[in-house]
């Protein structure tokens, strides 16, 4: 009796083992919200992946407002869009967190490919799958965008008007730092410069039959790195963020993905965007101007810059007490309604 009482604990250990390694995020689940894996497909025919967060309390018949959530630019569901997703489920919504297109669990080939207009779709994507739930009001979708995937949200927002409220967090403008770099530091003679070496580059790989990598994060630090990339790194590169399907800690972008940032500028349409938007920002992130160049271009009284005293870049990935959850949660019940 004594060695199938033994027996027991030990299969029933090797159970909750196997349940706590089902978990997949870089964050600590909550027991207030349930979360399944969802798929659905945007209009050029490519399946993307999501997490749904939903509150456990939902009961039958019950329509809440849903939020679409997605980047870090180069990120995964599994990383930042997951504790944002699943923090706002936690407050009363639904929520979805997905991978982009070619990255991640979705799909699209060749992999680690960056689209200004796809990427744009996978929000509007998104949105589409949420007006099918039947517990969401589909008169009340929003959308997060996270660093990359602020500018994206941004672009989304200007383009789809069921879009009713929009958040970016600490974004970055991917095709304006593809074109011209950090601070706009890149002139046109170095662009068209940069431009034959991607060209180059496309001939090699069409002859290849391959696609090379962009370099990333350094596999160790040296010590004289910008304080943003050491940042990125204590991210991405360690227990605190790293996940095996995020392209930033465990890969490359395609190369040649930087061609179409360079040639489709985004945000083009974005002062034209009527529904709310919050954009916020850290007091010392290294990329506040994109944030802040972004905002000046939103019209109406509806619009709302929000810098955090003494945020980095990635504070806003997932420090709980940097991250406004409470301006966010008010933001999203005044303008979902």
């Amino acid at each position: 009796m004594k060695k199938l009482l033994l027996l027991a604990v030990i299969l029933l250990g090797g159970l909750t083992m196997a349940t706590a390694k089902s978990w997949d995020k870089v964050f600590t689940k909550s027991d207030n919200v349930s979360v399944k894996k969802v798929h659905f497909n945007n209009r050029y025919g490519i399946k993307l992946a999501g997490d749904l967060y939903m509150p456990k309390n939902i009961k039958k018949g019950d329509k809440l407002a849903a939020i679409a959530v997605s980047g870090p630019f180069g990120a995964v569901k599994e990383q930042s869009s997951g504790l944002y997703a699943q923090t706002m489920a936690e407050r009363g919504f639904i929520a979805l967190a997905f991978d982009p297109s070619y990255t991640g669990e979705s799909s699209g080939k060749p992999r680690n490919v960056a689209s200004p207009d796809i990427n744009t779709e996978d929000f509007s994507a998104a949105v589409d799958y949420l007006t099918t739930l039947p517990n969401v009001d589909e008169d009340k979708i929003g959308i997060i965008g996270i660093c990359g995937f602020g500018g994206w949200a941004l672009n989304a927002a200007a383009m789809d008007t069921r879009i009713k409220a929009t958040v970016v967090s600490t974004m970055y403008d991917m095709t304006r730092v593809a074109a011209k770099g950090y601070n706009d530091s890149i002139d046109e003679n170095a662009r068209y410069e940069m431009l034959k070496a991607l060209n180059a580059q496309r001939t090699k790989d069409y002859k290849n039959g391959t696609y090379a990598g962009a370099d990333g994060l350094p596999e160790k630090l040296t010590g004289q790195e910008p304080q943003f990339v050491k940042d990125y790194f204590n991210y991405y590169k360690t227990p605190r963020g790293f996940h095996p399907r995020s392209i930033n800690s465990n890969g490359k972008w395609n190369t040649t993905s930087s061609l179409g940032l360079i040639n489709q500028p985004a945000l083009q349409r974005s002062g034209e965007i009527r529904n709310a938007v919050l954009v916020i920002h850290g007091e010392k992130a290294h990329s506040r101007y994109f944030g802040e160049d972004a905002f000046k271009k939103l019209k109406g009284t509806n619009k709302e810059l929000l810098i955090i005293p003494g945020a980095s870049h990635v504070d806003l990935y997932d420090n709980m007490a940097k991250i406004p959850f409470d301006k966010i949660e008010n933001f999203f019940k005044t303008n979902l309604k």
